[in-house]
C-alpha cells in the first residue's frame, strides 16, 4: 500500500491524458509521474529514509504536486505548510516537525532561523544550492512507490490556528486512500473531469478533496496559486472546467458577477468548503444555475470527508449522511450516544480518522472517546432521514444571560436580510448579561449604511428575543484563514481593539 499508487495506477491506464493544467501548460500523467519518480529517487539518493519527514512550504504549483508525490513514493513523510504563514510561525511548525529536506520559495527560506535549519540538510528553492530543476536531473525516471502499512504516516498538516496553536495531524497512508476513494465516489468523479483547485494544496480540502480525488479518478487538476476572479472566469471557459471548489464568500462574489451562468456553462458540479454555505445563498445559486452547492462533513482530523449531500435527495442545511465505512454519531458531554433530533457533539469513526497530533500526547488523548470515537468540536444534529446538520462549533458558542447562542442559526436569518452580503456573529464581553450578542456584517452597497431598527424587527420574528444581536457592526471584509474561513478569534481581537482605541 502506498496513496502515491494512486498516481501510478493512473499514469498506467491513462498515461496521456491530461493530469495537470497550471501556468497555462498541460501535464501529461506520464510526465507527473516520471517527474515524482525523479524526486522520490533523488531524495533516496540523499539519505532520505522512509518515515523521515520532508516539508512543503510554497503557492499551489505543478512543482509543489511533483514533490508531493515524489516525498510519499519513497516513504518519506510529507509536511505540508501554508505560504501565507508569519515568520514566527513558519519557524516554530519547521522546528516542531523537524524536516530534513524543505521544499519552499527564496522569500521563505530567507526568513529562516537556526531552529528552523537545525533538521534540515537540503533547501529546495528557486535561488538555493538545490533548485527544483536540479532536483529533477539528479533523479531516475523509474521508480516504484515502497510498500508502507495502511497505519504508517503519509502527511502532516498543521491545524488549529483558527482557534489556537497549530497541531501537526497525522494522516496515515490508509487514511488518504479512504478519503480519496469517498470523494471520487461519491462526487461521482471520472476521467473526463477537470476540476479547480485554487484552495490551498496544504490545507486537507486542496490536498485530499480535490487533487487527491481527481488523481484517483484519472481526471485533470486545474491548478492555481489563489483565487483571482477574472483568472479564475478565464481558465474555466478556457479549459472547460466541469468540477467548482470554492467558499462561500467566492460564492457570493459570483452572484454578483453580470453574466455568471453563460461563463460557467462548462460546469456541472459545484461544492462549498471551509465554512458552512448559508441556506439562502445555496437557493440563490440553485436558482441561477440550476445545480446544487453541495456539501459534506469533514475536518483535517477525518482526512477531508465524513458525510457527503447527495446528488439525488440534496437537503439544504444539512451535511448529509455518512460516506463508506465511516460511522458518525452525536454524543452528549459524558460521550454517551444521543438518538436522533437531540443536539450534541458530532463523533466520527472509521479508516479515514487521524492516529493523533504530532509531539502532542495529551491533545491526541482528548481528541477520541474510547473506541476511537473522534470528537470534532462541532454541535450537530440527526433528522428523522438520518441526514445530519452542523449546529455550531462548540467554542463559538455564545452564553447570554445563561441562554446558549449557536452563531450558525442567527447567521443564517442575518443572511437573508437584503443588504447583507457577508456576517459572523460573536459574543463580546457584556457586565450585564455576560456576553452580548453581536453581528459583524458586510454590506452588498458598500456606504449605504445598516436598518438596525428594521433589522432588528425582521429578526425577532425569526429568532428567539435572547438570540437577536445586541450591537450591529459594519465592516469593509471579515477577517479569513487563507481557507477563506471566518476568523472569529481575530474578529474578535479587531472589533474589540477598535472599541478600546475609540474610547
Amino acid at each position: 500500500m502506498n496513496y502515491a499508487r494512486n498516481l501510478e495506477m493512473s499514469a498506467l491506464c491513462f498515461p496521456d491524458r491530461i493530469a495537470v493544467i497550471g501556468d497555462g501548460r498541460e501535464y501529461s500523467y506520464r510526465r507527473l509521474n516520471e517527474e515524482a519518480n525523479r524526486v522520490a529517487s533523488a531524495l533516496t539518493a540523499m539519505s532520505v529514509k522512509p518515515g523521515d519527514h520532508v516539508a512543503l512550504c510554497a503557492p499551489n504549483s505543478y512543482e509543489w504536486m511533483v514533490f508531493y508525490f515524489g516525498v510519499l513514493k519513497m516513504g518519506g513523510i510529507a509536511v505540508t505548510l501554508s505560504a501565507a504563514l508569519s515568520k514566527a510561525d513558519f519557524n516554530a511548525l519547521l522546528k516542531d516537525a523537524g524536516p530534513r529536506v524543505l521544499f519552499t520559495t527564496d522569500a521563505m527560506a530567507d526568513v529562516l532561523d537556526a531552529d528552523a535549519k537545525a533538521s534540515l540538510e537540503s533547501i529546495v528553492s528557486p535561488g538555493s544550492e538545490q533548485t527544483f530543476a536540479s532536483l529533477l536531473e539528479s533523479g531516475a525516471p523509474h521508480f516504484k512507490a515502497i510498500d508502507v502499512t495502511r497505519d504508517d504516516t503519509g502527511a502532516i498538516l498543521y491545524t488549529g490556528g483558527t482557534t489556537g496553536t497549530p497541531k501537526g495531524v497525522m494522516l496515515s497512508h490508509g487514511n488518504m486512500i479512504s478519503s480519496a476513494h469517498n470523494v471520487c465516489h461519491f462526487e461521482r468523479s471520472f476521467k473526463e473531469d477537470r476540476a479547480m483547485c485554487f484552495l490551498p494544496l496544504n490545507h486537507v480540502f486542496g490536498q485530499i478533496h480535490i487533487m487527491g480525488s481527481m488523481i484517483y479518478a484519472g481526471g485533470s487538476v486545474v491548478v492555481e496559486p489563489g483565487f483571482d476572479m477574472d483568472r479564475l472566469l478565464d481558465v474555466v471557459e478556457r479549459y472547460g472546467v466541469t468540477k467548482f471548489y470554492g467558499v462561500p464568500t467566492i460564492y457570493v462574489r459570483l452572484l454578483k458577477t453580470p453574466g455568471i451562468k453563460e461563463r460557467l456553462a462548462s460546469l456541472r458540479y459545484y461544492f462549498v468548503s471551509a465554512s458552512a454555505m448559508p441556506a439562502e445563498l445555496v437557493r440563490e445559486w440553485k436558482s441561477l444555475t440550476g445545480l446544487d452547492v453541495h456539501e459534506a462533513y469533514g475536518m483535517t482530523e477525518t482526512a477531508a470527508m465524513a458525510t457527503f449531500n447527495h446528488y439525488f435527495r440534496h437537503i439544504i442545511g444539512s451535511v448529509g449522511t455518512p460516506v463508506n465505512i465511516v460511522d458518525v454519531q452525536v454524543r452528549d458531554t459524558e460521550g454517551n450516544a444521543l438518538p436522533g433530533g437531540s443536539e450534541g457533539e458530532i463523533c466520527v469513526r472509521g479508516p479515514n480518522i487521524t492516529k493523533g497530533y504530532l509531539n502532542n500526547p495529551e491533545e491526541t488523548r482528548n481528541l477520541f472517546w474510547d473506541g476511537g470515537w473522534l470528537r470534532s468540536g462541532d454541535m450537530g444534529v440527526f433528522n428523522e432521514e438520518g441526514y445530519l446538520f452542523v449546529v455550531d462549533r462548540i467554542k463559538d458558542m455564545v452564553i447570554t444571560g445563561g441562554e446558549n447562542v449557536y452563531p450558525r442559526e442567527v447567521e443564517e436569518a442575518l443572511y437573508k436580510w437584503p443588504g447583507v452580503e457577508e456576517c459572523a456573529v460573536i459574543g463580546l464581553p457584556d457586565p450585564e448579561y455576560g456576553e452580548r450578542v453581536t453581528a459583524c456584517v458586510v454590506l452588498k452597497e458598500k456606504g449605504k449604511g445598516l436598518d438596525t431598527k428594521g433589522l432588528k424587527a425582521y429578526l425577532k420574528t425569526c429568532l428567539a428575543s435572547y438570540k437577536v444581536p445586541k450591537e450591529y457592526i459594519v465592516l469593509d471584509e471579515l477577517p479569513k484563514a487563507p481557507t477563506g474561513k471566518p476568523l472569529k478569534r481575530e474578529l474578535k481581537k479587531q472589533v474589540q481593539a477598535t472599541a478600546k482605541d475609540g474610547k
